[in-house]
């Protein structure tokens, strides 16, 4: 039998055609077939890629590539194997849709990998306890985490590692305490403690870390007790109450960092993570509500596939 290429069908693919019997035909390639649609498919989560684009990609009309987007949200993504022993350091934090449903995430600060999360309602105590649970199950044993200020989940991850280190994240602690003192604070004890606030995240040292002890010291013994008694009732001087008791409360846990270099002293990883997700997420203006969470559960996959490749050997 002899055959013959006979052109491209209008999808580009190669056409033949037996000199005998003039029969037309094409061979197809299942495995290929798939692995081409996992690409598209990777390629619309990871990298943010419209449906135009991979139409011009494809050769495949807009239909078809809408069909094939729906099919692959419908599946799982494939279970990783990780070593979940080799994790000692974790960040941890939530981040929520246009203040709807909430993104739960650990993170792993040495080899950046998301390790475990939840899309759930609203950060709270059961889904981190959840969360953390599942990790000890997986053989996890962290020496440090870092996060921040909210209680449940500190108190969660207490409860689940009693002796692990936290860190409380240095960003989340001069975020909130600028907030609530205001740009321009009318007292001389909130303009102070503003200027001691901005120095946090420039504390790179032991020196460093002694001279903002000292500071909020010699804050503490000039303003402490005045601050303390001013009314609760005024908006502006609970704020100024609030940010005291934030430094008081998380200084004891805000330079584990300087002891060992692996600890996190922000989760401004997690946060970038999160900045990038939700900056292609807002692409799909399209994607319906329900394939919210496939969309998440896929994209922390291939983001994770992603990080592991590129630290292979070239």
């Amino acid at each position: 039998m002899k055959v013959i290429k006979y052109g491209n069908t209008t999808c580009g693919y190669q056409r033949y055609r037996c000199q005998e019997c003039l029969h037309v035909y094409t061979f197809h390639n299942r495995k290929n077939k798939e692995l081409k649609e996992r690409r598209w498919f990777e390629l619309w989560i990871i990298e943010g890629y419209s449906v135009r684009q991979l139409v011009d990609i494809s050769r495949h009309g807009i239909w078809k590539i809408k069909q094939i987007l729906s099919i692959w949200l419908k599946r799982l993504p494939p279970i990783m194997n990780i070593d979940y022993s080799l994790i000692k350091y974790l960040i941890f934090d939530g981040t929520y849709f246009k203040h709807t449903n909430c993104l739960m995430l650990g993170l792993d600060n040495d080899g950046g990998l998301a390790v475990n999360h939840r899309y759930c309602y609203r950060e709270n105590y059961s889904v981190a306890k959840e969360i953390f649970e599942e990790l000890k199950g997986l053989g996890v044993e962290p020496k440090a985490i870092t996060t921040d200020g909210n209680t449940c989940v500190i108190r969660a991850v207490l409860e689940t590692w009693p002796h692990i280190i936290v860190q409380r994240c240095l960003v989340h602690i001069q975020r909130q305490g600028l907030s609530w003192l205001r740009r321009k604070p009318k007292l001389e004890a909130g303009q102070q403690l503003r200027d001691i606030l901005l120095t946090v995240t420039n504390i790179k040292t032991y020196e460093d870390k002694r001279i903002f002890i000292e500071l909020f010291e010699r804050w503490e013994r000039k303003f402490g007790s005045f601050v303390q008694s001013l009314p609760a009732k005024d908006k502006v001087y609970s704020d100024l109450q609030a940010t005291r008791r934030l430094i008081v409360n998380a200084s004891a846990d805000m330079f584990h960092y300087l002891e060992d270099h692996r600890i996190a002293s922000t989760t401004n990883k997690i946060e970038g993570y999160f900045s990038n997700l939700k900056e292609l997420y807002g692409g799909h203006h399209g994607l319906f509500k329900k394939n919210k969470k496939s969309y998440l559960n896929w994209y922390i996959y291939f983001n994770n596939i992603k990080k592991i490749t590129n630290k292979l050997p070239t």
